[in-house]
């Protein structure tokens, strides 16, 4: 709710703090205000914010913006994981640059419009909550884990694939089904890259109206259109050298196509309102939910875009799809979310073990990291218990409630799963469970790489 959103303007100028503060509480937010960057780093001590919006100049150097910068610089030493939107009071294109590149997420000129300000913040507030939604999964993909997550043959192969691609400059297709964890794997890819050092510039094509998507990617010159009060950089400029990441790429207006497959081609674009052509080296990473074959078989998109997208094309299973790897994240998860809310040393039961591997995971990795964060809160001793979960439609032990969710390969690989974890890896107690000969098992665990 947008009454819970905590927003903390850093103005040294108090008739624009009080501006602010008009428009942001009517728009249903909360505020408070400091003068200075200085009380800002003082007011965190105490109280985080949901957003914060900075000025980049002050009364020590009004020009620079070296203050701004440098508090942008102080939240990425201490680790501070706040959005910020900076404020500028002109069109300063090194300036915005240099602050996106120190970690703001965007950035408003002086005097705003106010429709234009709600609508940066109400979009940054969300990607920071599916952000902080997946602080967990993050970790998942942090590299030289001293004990690898993925326990599943398909991750492990995928992972060992992407490896080797990241220390390329190819255009990387990421697909699978929401919640698998797309984004946070463009950033591990950008993080594994020689670019690594050079920015990884996000942006979210599902949450851009169609009407902005030619600005918010290449740019704006003041006048360009009725609402260009100043020029805007867009994300290939910011992107420039380093990685652009464009999630749900599958939305992109047929339009603008076109002008995406270009730049992809040449590397050159223009601004909206210029005829100044520029360049941009960027590594393009575009990950969709979407599927391509019946959006080009319905005109929707065009297949020499998606040829130019997939030089390289990975699809991220679904979690339902290894059941291998929901124990493990699970257990991951629980000590994540149990360090976070001081509740180490909890364990996952077996009966709770088996309800995760039954249930189907509709919204997967996302959906386990929300449920094992709920256990951790709402668990009353060291062992998280089946009822613990609440799973949503799980009913007893029964395993036809996931079989609509499963293939006949799957439902096999799970019964036998299920066999070897009852007897403790017993293959003839597992074998006569499933009315299988052991020899019969043996050539199963061999196909669906379960022989450990």
């Amino acid at each position: 709710m947008k009454s819970q959103s905590l927003i903390l303007i850093v103005e040294d100028n108090r008739e624009v703090r009080l501006a602010a503060r008009f428009v942001l509480e009517d728009f249903g937010y909360q505020v408070e205000e400091v003068e200075n960057p200085v009380q800002a780093h003082e007011f965190l001590h105490h109280t985080q914010p949901a957003l914060i919006m900075l000025d980049m100049n002050f009364d020590l150097d009004s020009t620079s913006g070296e203050e701004g910068l440098r508090f942008l610089r102080n939240l990425k030493r201490d680790e501070i994981d706040i959005p910020v939107i900076a404020i500028t009071a002109w069109s300063n294109t090194d300036l915005v640059v240099q602050a996106m590149q120190l970690g703001a997420v965007d950035f408003i000129e002086k005097p705003w419009q106010n429709q234009r300000l709600e609508q940066v913040i109400q979009q940054q507030l969300k990607i920071s909550g599916l952000q902080k939604n997946n602080t967990a999964l993050k970790q998942v993909l942090k590299p030289n884990c001293d004990k690898p997550i993925w326990q599943s043959a398909v991750m492990q192969h995928l992972m060992a694939q992407l490896s080797a691609v990241a220390q390329t400059d190819a255009n990387i297709l990421i697909t699978g089904e929401n919640g698998v964890g797309k984004s946070h794997i463009a950033t591990w890819i950008h993080n594994q890259s020689q670019r690594n050092t050079h920015p990884f510039i996000s942006l979210n094509m599902a949450a851009i109206p169609e009407q902005l998507f030619e600005s918010e990617l290449f740019g704006h010159v003041k006048g360009a259109f009725t609402d260009a009060k100043s020029e805007r950089v867009g994300r290939f400029a910011l992107a420039h050298q380093g990685t652009l990441f464009l999630d749900e790429i599958g939305t992109l207006p047929l339009a603008q196509q076109a002008k995406l497959l270009r730049v992809l081609e040449t590397g050159e674009f223009e601004m909206v309102g210029s005829s100044k052509t520029l360049t941009s080296d960027v590594r393009l990473i575009s990950a969709t939910n979407a599927e391509f074959e019946q959006l080009i078989a319905k005109n929707e998109f065009r297949q020499d875009l998606y040829y130019r997208l997939n030089t390289f094309a990975f699809t991220i299973p679904a979690l339902r799809e290894r059941i291998d790897d929901i124990v493990p994240l699970a257990e991951h998860f629980l000590t994540s979310h149990g360090a976070k809310y001081n509740k180490p040393n909890l364990t996952i039961g077996p009966c709770a073990k088996q309800a995760l591997m039954r249930y189907g995971w509709p919204g997967n990795t996302r959906e386990l990291s929300h449920l094992m964060e709920r256990a951790v809160l709402l668990c009353q001793n060291s062992v998280i218990l089946a009822n613990d979960l609440h799973l949503p439609h799980a009913q007893g032990n029964k395993l036809t409630d996931t079989l609509p969710e499963m293939t006949l390969e799957q439902a096999e690989k799970h019964l036998i799963v299920q066999a070897l974890n009852k007897f403790d890896g017993n293959k003839n107690k597992a074998a006569q469970q499933l009315g299988i000969t052991k020899q019969a098992l043996y050539r199963r665990l061999e196909k669906y790489a379960l022989e450990e």
